[in-house]
């Protein structure tokens, strides 16, 4: 049995739609960044051949978890007759752009190759995890990566150490339809790394943009309402992913806390009769704020042959 798997969270320092192929995918460009906001997981075998998952997700049917899927993808696709007792516990909130569940499915993928010894490489791990979301295999590159195509053309890159502070409003942002508004723009110029890899480019807010967030904006009046506080308090913000999380890059720890603190005292006086953030999402636009650092690399990087 394996414990306390890592499951790391993601941040997209950028995102740009550059455009979208016959068969209606979109083509991006992005940096991923892993941080140490993470789930956890414990992973057990069985020998009756059953995928189980112990802990209900609300909202989530069983079967169309994708921790359920990763499991059984994998043991199809390789023959392997032992199940898989599956136990998740969430810190990373779902509908918020953080990838958690495409990063659960990952360390599902690569823990099992590793339990039932089915010795699939890398990059077969990464066709498995394409099938189930186009976030999934940069987990199992293992690597802060700018990523191209639908998310799955993958090259590394070194990104400075640094502390973000992550601000999640009070709504999530279902993915489904956001790439699907009419009002989002396909036709993003084309970057190379080498235009974001100068000092600080990318980790100030200095390089890009997220395509999605102006969709999410005119969707969505909770996230804006964030959005709109931050900027009033005079933070520079970014939404990662489709939203509905914002994120300010620190060099520092410590300097994010600080951020973070004086963030709270803020909220607390322009919403007074809020206790603390997140009990009356109808005053206050800001369900949690919480502090992370970036990650070199997936904390499960070298379990796999390459």
């Amino acid at each position: 049995m394996l414990y306390d798997l890592i499951a790391p969270a993601k941040l997209n320092l950028f995102l740009h739609v550059v455009g979208r192929r016959a068969d209606g995918y979109h083509l991006l460009q992005t940096v991923f960044q892993f941080i140490s906001l993470a789930d956890l997981l414990d992973i057990d075998v069985r020998e009756d051949g059953q995928i189980c998952r112990e802990t209900d997700m609300q909202g989530v049917p069983h079967d169309q978890d994708l921790v359920v899927r990763a499991a059984r993808l994998l043991q199809q696709s390789t023959g392997v007759k032992q199940g898989a007792q599956l136990h998740v516990r969430k810190r990373i909130p779902s509908g918020a752009g953080l990838g958690g569940g495409s990063s659960d499915a990952a360390t599902v993928l690569i823990a099992l190759n590793r339990l039932w010894r089915t010795g699939l490489s890398r990059a077969e791990l990464m066709r498995l995890g394409l099938q189930l979301g186009a976030d999934v295999p940069v987990f199992i590159f293992g690597q802060n990566a700018f990523a191209e195509g639908v998310g799955e053309q993958l090259t590394p890159v070194e990104l400075p150490s640094q502390a973000f502070v992550v601000i999640q409003p009070a709504q999530a942002v279902p993915t489904q339809g956001i790439f699907q508004a009419p009002d989002l723009t396909r036709d993003t110029e084309t970057v190379k790394i080498m235009d974001f890899s100068g000092p600080h480019a990318i980790t100030r807010l200095g390089f890009g943009h997220n395509d999605l967030q102006p969709v999410v904006l005119n969707r969505f009046p909770v996230v804006r309402q964030t959005l709109d506080w931050l900027e009033q308090a005079g933070y520079q913000a970014r939404m990662t992913g489709s939203g509905s999380c914002f994120f300010i890059g620190f060099q520092s720890v410590q300097q994010a806390e600080m951020a973070k603190q004086k963030m709270l005292a803020k909220i607390r006086v322009d919403f007074s009769d809020v206790a603390s953030v997140g009990v009356d999402s109808s005053v206050c636009p800001i369900q949690t704020l919480m502090v992370c650092e970036s990650l070199p690399e997936h904390p499960q990087r070298y379990w796999i042959e390459s």
